[in-house]
């Protein structure tokens, strides 16, 4: 006697939970972004996927992602869209941390570091949203920090990209707004000139992975979750998105025609020699560049001497005394292309 099958109804509800449609939201810097030409976009696609209609939600000064994404999800989305600079897209990313929620990211502004490293489309609106209702979802690790502040307070953030201390979150402190939005990421050009005049080094104590608290003269020490900056400079040429550790990287000129050795490094090395048989050979070769100081590891602790500018994901973050970061590994989904 053959075995009954399933009742029609047990049987098909696993289906039928599958096919239910999903929700994507924006969360929209009103500054930065055409909501228009969003919408016109966003509703093709989402017509196209069968999914519900867009939810929509602006930051502003008050709540620059975090809130209005975590009522995103309370209101059902499966997706939230950060549209806007890479500050919305890292406060879209800290409310999403854990979640079963995806982001999806529709670039804008000058940094777009993170699409960047996904190897997202950074100038063409409905590809990223395209690629948001019909690409599929991969998980990265997020970095955490807690900053201890001048006044002895402390917060939490989380960082998409990377976090710096030093002469990098001082230049993005003395980049030109008004000439960042006339040319882009070559601002960062100005405010490199104008940092390296003051030709500041900082003295760090630091442990990492527990391994015993070490001291060093730096001039800045970023902590990497990838590591390609805009111009296509790639500062950590080892850094994975998804491995469960940081590259971190501590630039240490002694003079200023040290900046020099260093820039080559990163261009020249890391940018085009690294991408061949031959140039690999040839980096073997060459003497290791005390200027530049290459770790690993899921979890650092910093401590200054005197308080110095910090920044996560390229925008400002103030100053700060201490940091201790970690990574939380594949704590964050992101649509990528199929």
């Amino acid at each position: 006697m053959s075995t009954p099958s399933s009742p029609p109804a047990e049987r098909d509800a696993p289906e039928a939970a599958a096919a239910a449609p999903k929700t994507a939201a924006v969360v929209y810097n009103p500054i930065k972004v055409s909501l228009a030409d969003i919408k016109k976009s966003v509703r093709r696609h989402q017509n196209k996927a069968g999914w519900n209609e867009t939810l929509y939600y602006a930051t502003s000064i008050e709540d620059p992602g975090g809130g209005v994404t975590r009522q995103a999800v309370e209101a059902g989305a499966d997706v939230v869209i950060a549209a806007g600079g890479d500050g919305t897209v890292r406060n879209v990313a800290e409310a999403l941390r854990g979640s079963t929620t995806a982001l999806g990211l529709l670039p804008s502004g000058t940094g777009n570091l993170l699409a960047r490293n996904l190897k997202l489309s950074l100038d063409h609106l409905d590809n990223a949203i395209s690629t948001v209702f019909h690409g599929v979802e991969r998980k990265i690790d997020l970095g955490v920090v807690d900053i201890e502040n001048p006044d002895g307070t402390r917060d939490r953030s989380v960082f998409v990209v990377m976090a710096g201390l030093g002469l990098d979150a001082q230049m993005l402190a003395n980049t030109n707004d008004t000439l960042k939005k006339r040319i882009g990421w070559l601002a960062y050009v100005d405010a490199i000139a104008r940092s390296l005049r003051d030709n500041n080094s900082m003295n760090i104590r630091y442990d990492l992975d527990h391994s015993g608290r070490k001291s060093m003269k730096t001039h800045t020490i970023i902590l990497g979750n990838c590591g390609l900056l805009p111009g296509n400079l790639m500062l950590l040429p080892d850094a994975a998105i998804d491995d469960g550790v940081f590259d971190i990287v501590a630039l240490r000129p002694e003079r200023k025609i040290d900046w020099v050795g260093i820039w080559l490094k990163i261009v020249w090395e890391n940018g085009i020699l690294r991408r061949s048989r031959a140039g690999r050979q040839v980096m073997r070769l060459a003497p290791d560049l005390k200027t530049v100081r290459y770790m690993k590891g899921s979890e650092i602790v910093v401590r200054l001497e005197s308080p110095q500018d910090f920044e996560l994901d390229g925008d400002s973050h103030g100053m700060a005394v201490a940091i201790r970061a970690w990574v939380d590994p594949l704590a964050l989904r992101v649509r990528v292309p199929a």
